[in-house]
């Protein structure tokens, strides 16, 4: 297949021409020989489509010689070809892994079908965490001449931004479909974008009901994750059932029996051949794996937002204005600039020191449930670095309840132990994750058996920092490295904003007290 005619047309050599003739307007054959036929064909984006929906390989989309990439980063060939398999398909899955980029390669390819006037809105689901720091951020970044509106709020305020038509994109949390989910019917979104779409696995939710009930045939969906079924063959059912459900079997229990077999009353095991239907259920699809992305930088970073609880704003609002809150009946103080931001990070982190030494805890779902989120999206292993010992207790009992597993190391546990511990995450499958004060093991350990780490707040020290990202950044990584920083109050973001200035001239921690505090 050749791109012909200033890139206007596509040279097609095929056996059996009639197959594309018969279909494709004003297409022509232009030579025969040895029983191949050349055809013509007009290069456009319905064109291509028709061409991959018979089956043809390689064929590429008019994205790739017609559309300028806007924004403030030029493309890395991994992006541009995710854009061009999407412009292709109406409904497909993308199974990039995380920090390759696929944000921005929905965006050039949502883009350039808006420019082609094939869809006109954009609805964008994803994770509360992600609403602005990921979607509306690269928006702004990628597409800067594109409207954007977040649903996010009260159901009025919701239905505004839906009902808005000057909004071309529409960035909404999984959970707020259901509040507006009528607005969102009637307001003629051309494609829908998931992310994270693992949270549509189950078709017995009601997220995935909703879900299926706003596809009409003519909408365009395009899911994304990088684990996709990554706990069982059942987790694709679902999945397959909103973009592809002539993959699969009309109804689960028939999916089941096909993927897995019963062990006995209450346990099944998936078939030897499980992963390969779930290959075929889970199709068209497109994956790059970060070690492809060798054009990608070696260090990435991101932001998730992680909004306070009722609670945390109430005695957050109040420490910075009094300096001094009552707690559970504990009193809590701060009489320097360092101890009163070490307090802030405290509460936003959901567990805060007494002046009597006393733990006094406030709720932190919030954070919990966007830190399960990252590390279902992670294939490898995960360091959590937290920087006050009296939360790290709550996380791990947290994801153990989860079935993972979890060790922890702070200043308590033995030199020994920390040894075995470390020896058992970088060397064997016994642990999954491990919640970490950075202070305990920020220098002089390699754990590159891990790839992702989080920040569930940031350090008051760039070195403490720097050195704990470094402990995955080092000899002996096999893949890309992401950062990832759990952030919900002011002082949180002002910390993460010095500390990703990697000068340690910029971080002054009166400064930070003196803004913070408006003094």
């Amino acid at each position: 297949m050749d791109i012909i005619a200033d890139n206007k047309a596509l040279l097609l050599r095929l056996k059996r021409p009639e197959r594309v003739t018969s279909v494709i307007p004003k297409s022509q054959i232009v030579k025969e020989e040895n029983g191949v036929s050349e055809v013509v064909v007009k290069w456009g984006l319905d064109e291509a489509r028709v061409l991959k929906n018979l089956g043809l390989k390689d064929v590429p989309s008019p994205i790739e010689k017609h559309y300028e990439w806007p924004g403030m980063f030029k493309p890395f060939q991994h992006q541009i070809t995710t854009a061009s398999f999407l412009t292709l398909h109406k409904r497909a899955f993308c199974f990039n892994d995380p920090g390759t980029g696929k944000t921005s390669s929905v965006i050039w390819a949502s883009d350039n079908l808006m420019n082609k006037k094939v869809i006109r809105r954009v609805l964008k689901v994803c994770p509360l965490s992600i609403m602005q720091s990921a979607w509306q951020g690269d928006l702004f970044k990628v597409a800067v001449h594109r409207t954007v509106g977040i649903a996010y709020g009260n159901r009025d305020k919701r239905k505004q931004v839906i009902e808005n038509h000057d909004y071309e994109y529409v960035i909404i949390n999984y959970d707020g479909i259901d509040i507006v989910h009528d607005e969102i019917k009637n307001n003629n979104f051309d494609l829908i974008v998931v992310d994270e779409a693992n949270a549509y696995k189950n078709t017995q939710t009601k997220r995935w009901k909703l879900m299926q009930q706003l596809l009409k045939p003519e909408t365009h969906l395009w899911m994304l994750t990088g684990t996709p079924a990554s706990q069982s063959p059942m987790d694709a059912y679902g999945l397959a059932k909103l973009v592809s459900p002539d993959n699969v079997p009309r109804f689960i229990g028939a999916w089941k029996d096909k993927v897995m077999y019963k062990v006995s009353l209450f346990i099944w095991k998936p078939k030897p051949k499980a992963n390969d239907l779930v290959f075929s259920a889970l199709q068209p699809a497109i994956r790059f794996s970060k070690e492809e992305c060798l054009d990608l930088p070696e260090l990435l970073y991101t932001t998730r937002e992680v909004e306070l609880t009722p609670t945390q704003k109430k005695y957050y609002n109040l420490l910075k204005s009094q300096m001094a809150i009552v707690a559970a009946g504990e009193e809590i103080t701060a009489v320097n600039a360092a101890t009163a931001l070490n307090k802030l990070l405290q509460l936003s982190g959901g567990a805060v020191y007494s002046d009597d030494k006393d733990t006094i805890q406030f709720d932190a779902k919030n954070r919990l449930a966007v830190l399960e989120e990252v590390i279902e999206e992670t294939p490898h292993k995960v360091l959590v670095f937290v920087p006050f010992r009296h939360t790290i207790e709550i996380i791990r009992d947290h994801l153990s309840k989860k079935g993972l597993k979890v060790e922890c190391i702070h200043g308590d546990v033995s030199a020994a132990k920390r040894t075995t511990i470390f020896k058992q995450f970088q060397e064997t499958d016994k642990l999954d994750v491990l919640v970490i004060q950075p202070q305990s093991a920020a220098h002089g350990v390699t754990l590159t058996a891990a790839n992702v780490i989080v920040w569930w707040g940031p350090v008051m020290s760039f070195e403490t920092y720097a050195q704990a990202n470094a402990r995955i950044h080092r000899q002996g990584q096999k893949n890309k490295c992401l950062v990832v920083h759990l952030q919900g109050s002011e002082v949180e973001r002002k910390f993460f904003n010095a500390l990703q200035s990697k000068s340690k001239d910029h971080f002054s921690l009166m400064d930070l007290y003196k803004e913070e505090l408006g003094l």
